[in-house]
């Protein structure tokens, strides 16, 4: 990272509240406000395919896809339907409940493949900062949300890197707030990660490179959290239809859904319950929004967006898991990180999920009027 650049990410970092600052114009008048608000509301019901062709099977070859296993007030995941020609079974991650479609192909299965329609009704977030409702959650539960996966540690400098960024900090609301900040102020969208990125904080805080993708930058947000005692989650889903705001990297184009992976996060807070975050949301509009690096959250098309991925996002998106360190029934290949895409192996290798091309996968979503 540049000496300009870490000169500008230190600054950036004590602007706690910067989105509410006025943005001053030069030597041309300052773009347009744009407006990022989702509210909670109406449900909108979407059906997703998934479709996957093995074009290159090598003996024995298995297929994982992620299954809708969240139902919550911002989703319901109802049913699912499958065809193949290999033998398919539902099934799901032992620790975090994450439901899957396991199939496999027989070694004399000249062209595998699987189709897999689920059906899911999604809806807006949108915390109200004004209302407190105390929410009573099992102590177990939100201890298990706090605790190390493998790649997300919560000692070391994980832990370090925590408590500077909320130093001061004493509620919880504080605290969240502290590191939300840090991670867009110190953080950045790096187009060149494939896929969604790794999700690895430790190698990324150790070597100081702080770009990323979703699965990166969010993790960061969800180590932090974790790291000073918030229970705080990933949740890996999938981008379906475009914004309603009229934000570009904000969409879904639901005729072709490869590549719209994203990952969020929630953290829990005792007077709110599980809240809405998104600060790797706010990194990619200011990298790729518009023709320009956007490196102010006060800029008129940020300011909105830093604001509202701070306790919510919009339903423009389903929810897959929650999971990590997820072992696949009957795999050869290590466990993931994650489970948002889907997966192949063959008898010879585990094939790249993030080259859906080379493995020729196509998802599409459909919106279900009423």
């Amino acid at each position: 990272m540049t000496t300009v650049r870490r000169t500008f990410l230190k600054n950036a970092a004590t602007l706690s509240a910067a989105y509410t600052l006025p943005v001053i114009g030069f030597a041309q008048p300052a773009p347009a406000q744009r407006q990022f608000n989702p509210q909670p509301g109406a449900w909108r019901t979407f059906e997703v395919t998934t479709r996957v062709d093995i074009l290159a099977p090598e003996g024995t070859t298995r297929v994982w896809l992620p299954v809708p296993s969240v139902d919550t007030d911002w989703q319901h995941s109802l049913d699912n339907a499958y065809s193949s020609n290999g033998q398919a079974s539902m099934g799901s991650d032992a620790h975090y409940g994450a439901k899957l479609l396991a199939v496999e192909f027989a070694a004399g299965e000249k062209k595998p493949w699987v189709e897999l329609t689920s059906r899911i009704q999604t809806r807006n977030r949108a915390v109200d900062w004004s209302v407190k409702k105390p929410v009573q959650e099992d102590a177990a539960s939100l201890k298990f949300w706090t605790r190390p996966t493998a790649l997300l540690p919560t000692d070391g400098i994980v832990r370090k890197t925590a408590l500077e960024a909320t130093r001061g900090a004493k509620t919880d609301v504080e605290k969240a707030r502290a590191i939300y900040n840090w991670v867009v102020a110190n953080t950045y969208r790096e187009p060149k990660t494939r896929g969604c990125g790794e999700g690895d904080i430790k190698t990324m805080l150790e070597t100081g490179n702080l770009g990323g993708k979703c699965a990166d930058l969010n993790a960061i947000f969800v180590g932090l959290c974790r790291a000073v005692g918030l229970p705080a989650r990933d949740v890996y889903g999938l981008r379906l239809v475009p914004s309603a705001f009229g934000y570009k990297e904000l969409s879904g184009n639901p005729a072709s859904l490869k590549g719209a992976q994203h990952c969020r996060a929630e953290v829990f807070l005792k007077d709110y319950g599980w809240v809405a975050m998104d600060p790797a949301d706010v990194a990619k509009v200011m990298r790729l929004e518009t023709a320009e690096w956007i490196k102010d959250t006060r800029h008129p098309v940020v300011a909105p967006v830093n604001q509202a991925l701070f306790g919510g996002w919009e339903g423009n998106w389903l929810a897959w898991n929650m999971a990590h360190d997820v072992a696949l029934p009957g795999a050869k290949g290590p466990k993931l990180g994650f489970l948002m895409y889907p997966v192949c192996e063959t008898a010879e290798e585990r094939l790249d999920s993030y080259a859906p091309d080379a493995f020729k996968y196509q998802i599409t979503a459909r919106e279900i009027k009423a």
